[in-house]
């Protein structure tokens, strides 16, 4: 009997002590040191390709699709022929303005010189007719009549050469008769040029929307064409990561197909507004693909580097507390907690930059294991 009350008082005493032994050593929690490394700051969002040229291919003029030279994927050079129309009514029209011109110079032109002359000829005749018959009216000679007559020819023949003047001045070379039918024949020229659609600048054929023998009028696309070095990456980014973001900043794009090529590319615009139904802001990247992997609708990966530092004192987020008295941090003295504010700089994904509060070496606790200030606690250091 007095054996087992002998074990019973060692064994409490025992758990008495080692109560006291744990309490004294103090509660274990996983303890860091900020330290000096180096810190980039990225911004990481979905994206997708797309062209930023993509023209619209249409007929300018009525016709029929007499051949069609692309298809889908085809790549053109600028003014490689796409589409011709038939042009036997154009080709016409043009002709017949190119025939209009050439009369008007062999024929229509000297006519009216020949007509000038005789008009002046007639006058200058009807003239001294006029003038002698006046005399001889004056004299008694001739009746008031017949002078009368006279004059009035010669206002008829001066009427006569004035229009013929007027002629001669409308078909002489530079006048309005041959300014109206270069127009017109520079007018059929343009027609019939545009039975011919070629393409407008170097790119990829992406779509078409048209077979030979159909019916074609301006306004309906035939082809849509992607301009080859107008290729970009369209980011929607989380309004929340807008703030760092500026033109020129340096990007890396990692298509989902091709997963181990990054492409680097480079911000070019950022929309001056948010998308308000999902909170996003586009911002474009012009990319390099210099081995064209890329494709129209592709979905992409993009980080951008909006800043870096040779040199930050960094701690994980997993470290830093939030409070209303802003940003703080567990640190650890002489065994015991404390809370310490920090004032944040960069962030990368897992680590911020703390910029005020404390400083290199100090010991930092896990908020996530800290149950009251100023208790006792044995650290377990954790890498990082």
């Amino acid at each position: 009997m007095r054996r087992i009350i002998f074990f019973a008082v060692l064994a409490l005493a025992l758990g008495v002590g080692f109560s006291a032994f744990k309490t004294w050593r103090g509660t274990p929690v996983r303890v860091i040191t900020a330290q000096m490394l180096p810190l980039e700051q990225w911004v990481v969002a979905s994206g997708q390709v797309r062209y930023q040229s993509l023209a619209r291919i249409g007929a300018e003029i009525t016709g029929t699709v007499a051949e069609r030279f692309v298809r889908e994927g085809d790549q053109v050079q600028a003014g490689d022929p796409l589409i011709s129309l038939h042009r036997e009514e154009w080709l016409a029209q043009y002709q017949q303005a190119q025939t209009a011109l050439a009369q008007l110079t062999n024929q229509l032109y000297p006519q009216a010189l020949e007509s000038l002359a005789e008009a002046r000829l007639a006058y200058q005749q009807a003239q001294r007719e006029a003038q002698r018959r006046t005399q001889l009216a004056e004299q008694g000679m001739l009746s008031t009549e017949q002078s009368e007559q006279a004059q009035s020819l010669a206002k008829t023949r001066k009427t006569s050469l004035t229009r013929a003047e007027l002629l001669v001045r409308s078909l002489q070379p530079g006048g309005d008769e041959e300014r109206l039918l270069q127009q017109r024949l520079q007018s059929a020229k343009a027609n019939l040029d545009k039975t011919q659609i070629s393409a407008p600048f170097a790119g990829r054929v992406q779509t078409r929307n048209v077979e030979p023998g159909d019916q074609v009028q301006p306004g309906k696309v035939l082809l849509e064409i992607a301009r080859l070095d107008g290729l970009e990456i369209v980011a929607a980014v989380d309004e929340k990561y807008m703030a760092p973001l500026q033109l020129g900043q340096s990007a890396v794009v990692i298509a989902d197909a091709w997963p181990e090529h990054e492409l680097p590319a480079t911000v070019s615009f950022i929309a001056p507004a948010v998308d308000e139904s999902s909170g996003t802001l586009d911002v474009h990247l012009q990319v390099q693909d210099s081995e064209a992997r890329l494709r129209q609708g592709m979905t992409v990966s993009v980080s951008i580097l909006t800043a870096q530092k040779q040199q930050a004192l960094l701690v994980p987020k997993d470290y830093i507390w939030h409070t209303e008295q802003g940003w703080q941090v567990f640190t650890l003295a002489d065994g015991k907690t404390a809370l310490t504010p920090i004032e944040l700089g960069l962030q990368s994904t897992t680590a911020v930059e703390v910029i005020k509060g404390i400083t290199a070496g100090t010991q930092l606790v896990l908020p996530d294991d800290v149950k009251q200030l100023g208790q006792s606690v044995r650290p377990v250091l954790e890498a990082h």
